[in-house]
């Protein structure tokens, strides 16, 4: 028989909430270490006080009993104890006798009366005996194993302390770290003028906190840490200043030198519409497109399984003309991401050439800015096909285009006509690099669809009837008028900002659009314009 162990409940940990005790220990944990710490190191710190609470909470409830029955210790008839391997049950000892066993020391036996009634037979006076070890709170129950706390109920506690930290006055979050704001180092006005004249010679930036440090000589004799995370939270709250480093690392750039489609999104990907989407009607048309599409404003667009290594995206008409890509689901994991940066910073590196440039993430509005210069150095189009990985370091995306010689091919090309609306043709244009068919477009001449993109919503009309009008065009380039979903969406995007979801739905609600299975359709030969 081994010593039964103290152990907690199985639903501790799911049941867990927050007291006040807990965060006063946090704070305190803070004011003693006097280092700003992450969310996860202040659950740790929390669950390891938990169960040091736990623990000694239970030892001293069992102990409250009665006298914990142990071999070696002498009994008295009538006398209470209590078992441990007996899952803790209360007994009262019936009788003592001198036991015989001729192989071992001289020892005693008690008759014992459990609480059930039950009588056993157990060893006193018995000083070498295997339940002699004093009995403590269990080791193996993972329950009282930090680690395995954290990694079976990390996230939960994660978001119960980080819900409780946001709401408390007395502490303060800055590149993800926590700290009481009373023991803040006071950064002034002063030290935050030279930080910004140190970022502009730098023509922005970035630089990291520690670079500021060294050169605004902020006086750092207190504590290190503790005057970086001060001058952190100082930069933070005055607004010239932007914090872009990817997680784990903290750089700040001068808010007025980032580049202007980082501030603000461009005109080219802005949404308009906003239309309310079916979803059970939309997915299974979404499913069925083809090659390498992804859309900052589809959701459903997301495949399941495993996130891949390398990331194939069709360039459509807004992302090609402002320079960007879409930031997905499916593409996120590719590049830096912040836990609280709007903005992050990185660099992309081209594969062929080795040429890198700076790129941003643009975390709130879902895509990735930085690459208008390249795209023109690739002489892309619509439909060309980029495909990214992570780089070699931390902070670096691969990026190629497949570049080749080019070459003229038939390409599905946008004109304007004489009266000033769109057509579509099939022209022979230089191709550089890998084109997707369904999603290519040539574009000769870029002003008079910028032109169209200017012009204010009423001159541009409903969302209808462009759908409409587009589909008309591209129904001409096939002999039997047939439109595919995935080019028409491709085409509606070069006149304004859609999401497929949208469109998809108009084909398959209205009864100006026949659906002739997969993802063709047919305009009505009468479309009712309104």
């Amino acid at each position: 028989m081994t010593n039964p162990r103290f152990s907690l409940q199985k639903d501790y940990w799911t049941q867990f909430s927050l007291q006040n005790d807990d965060l006063e220990f946090l704070y305190n944990h803070l004011l003693e270490i006097e280092i700003p710490l992450t969310p996860i190191e202040l659950v740790r710190a929390l669950v390891d006080n938990r169960i040091k609470k736990e623990k000694q909470h239970l030892e001293k409830n069992q102990a409250a009993q009665g006298k914990i029955y142990l071999p070696k210790d002498s009994y008295q008839p009538d006398e209470k104890i209590v078992l441990p391997q007996f899952n803790w049950r209360e007994g009262r000892v019936l009788s003592v006798r001198e036991g015989v066993n001729p192989d071992s020391a001289p020892f005693q036996v008690i008759e014992v009366e459990l609480d059930d009634q039950t009588v056993t037979h157990l060893a006193a006076n018995f000083a070498e005996h295997a339940l002699n070890n004093p009995v403590s709170a269990a080791s193996e129950d993972e329950n009282l194993d930090v680690e395995e706390v954290i990694k079976s109920h990390g996230k939960s506690l994660l978001s119960s302390l980080n819900a409780e930290l946001e709401s408390n006055p007395d502490l303060v979050r800055i590149a993800g770290r926590w700290f009481p704001r009373s023991l803040l180092v006071d950064v002034n006005i002063g030290y935050l003028n030279l930080a910004e004249a140190l970022l502009d010679m730098e023509e922005g930036g970035p630089l990291s906190t520690q670079s500021i440090l060294e050169q605004i000589e902020l006086p750092t004799d207190v504590n290190l840490k503790l005057t970086e995370f001060s001058l952190n939270l100082a930069l933070e709250e005055d607004g010239r200043f932007d914090e872009v480093g990817p997680s784990g690392e903290v750089l700040w750039y001068l808010r007025r030198l980032e580049p202007e489609g980082v501030q603000n999104p461009p005109s080219f990907l802005r949404y308009q519409s906003h239309q309310t989407v079916d979803v059970s009607l939309v997915a299974p048309l979404l499913e069925m497109f083809e090659g390498h599409i992804e859309d900052d404003l589809e959701d459903n667009m997301c495949r399941e399984g495993q996130p891949d290594k390398e990331i194939a995206i069709s360039l459509i008409f807004p992302h090609w003309r402002a320079g960007t890509l879409p930031l997905c689901e499916e593409n996120m994991h590719i590049f830096p991401t912040a836990i609280e940066s709007p903005r992050v910073l990185f660099t992309f590196v081209d594969a062929i050439t080795g040429e890198r440039f700076p790129g941003w993430v643009v975390r709130q509005h879902r895509y990735i800015f930085g690459l208008e210069k390249w795209y023109a150095s690739q002489e892309l189009m619509p439909g060309s096909v980029i495909t990214l990985k992570k780089g070699q370091k931390p902070g670096e995306v691969s990026i190629h285009s497949g570049k080749r010689r080019p070459t003229r091919e038939w390409v599905r090309t946008a004109l304007i006509g004489a009266d000033g609306g769109i057509v579509f043709a099939m022209l022979k244009q230089l191709v550089s690099s890998q084109l997707d068919e369904r999603m290519a477009f040539g574009i000769p001449d870029v002003k008079p669809f910028d032109d169209i993109w200017n012009a204010s919503n009423k001159q541009r009309g409903s969302l209808e009837q462009t759908v409409m009008s587009m589909m008309r065009e591209l129904a001409k380039l096939t002999p039997q008028g047939h439109v595919h979903a995935q080019e028409l969406y491709a085409a509606v995007n070069i006149v304004r900002r859609c999401p497929p979801g949208p469109i998809l739905q108009m084909l398959v609600t209205q009864p100006w659009a026949s659906h002739l299975g997969d993802l063709y359709f047919r305009l009505d030969d009468k479309p009712q314009e309104g």
